[in-house]
């Protein structure tokens, strides 16, 4: 059974990188006014934020409050939370994929 294991965890491939996906040459017309600070909000902070009196075993470090600490995180949130990564959040309710793709695509284009 451990060898089973161990072989279904080797096929999952690995999370996308923020390098694997070039912001596009139109670049974007998403903001942290316009996209960034909803989504964040919706979907990170309840873990994410300085002020949060339970953050769900979420690594103090790591705080989504401002866009500057996003930009502190932009590789780790990419490589977990856009595009086809899917490993934050955690549980039922996740993000839709189009969302995940503008989350890609507005880390990419260097969270503005």
């Amino acid at each position: 059974m451990r060898i089973l294991l161990l072989l279904l965890v080797a096929c999952d491939p690995p999370p996308m990188t923020i390098d694997e996906f070039p912001c596009p040459a139109e670049g974007t017309q998403l903001t942290y006014a316009n996209f960034g600070a909803q989504f964040l909000d919706t979907w990170c902070t309840t873990c994410h934020a300085a002020d949060d009196g339970n953050r769900h075993g979420a690594p103090e470090s790591y705080r989504f409050d401002t866009l500057d600490d996003v930009h502190s995180h932009v590789d780790r949130i990419f490589v977990r939370a856009a595009a086809s990564n899917t490993t934050m959040p955690p549980g039922p309710d996740d993000p839709p994929a189009d969302l995940r793709d503008m989350l890609a695509v507005w880390l990419s284009c260097g969270a503005p």
